[in-house]
């Protein structure tokens, strides 16, 4: 296994752990359980992480977090959106 094999691999799987939340999240609109600061950390770091990919050129990295940050941002925006409703689900 080639170190850029290894690095894919981590991708997918790290990337792919957020899709059953994105689904359920994007699906009920219910984000009552869910911390708007991990959240929001998520998201930002994710951001800076799909920044470096680019500017280090790492096709693992940029698309592993390109995803894995629309992922964190669709939950991150419903969650604002349920603040700013008053709702809190």
């Amino acid at each position: 296994m080639t170190i850029s094999s290894i690095g894919m691999t981590a991708a997918l799987l790290t990337t792919a752990a957020y899709v059953p939340q994105a689904y359920k999240t994007i699906k009920t609109r219910s984000t009552r359980d869910l911390s708007i600061v991990t959240f929001s950390m998520l998201f930002a770091g994710t951001i800076l992480w799909f920044v470096y990919g680019l500017y280090i050129h790492d096709t693992p990295i940029i698309l592993a977090n390109g995803v894995t940050a629309t992922l964190s941002g669709i939950i991150f925006f419903l969650k604002i959106g349920s603040f700013k409703k008053g709702r809190r689900r």
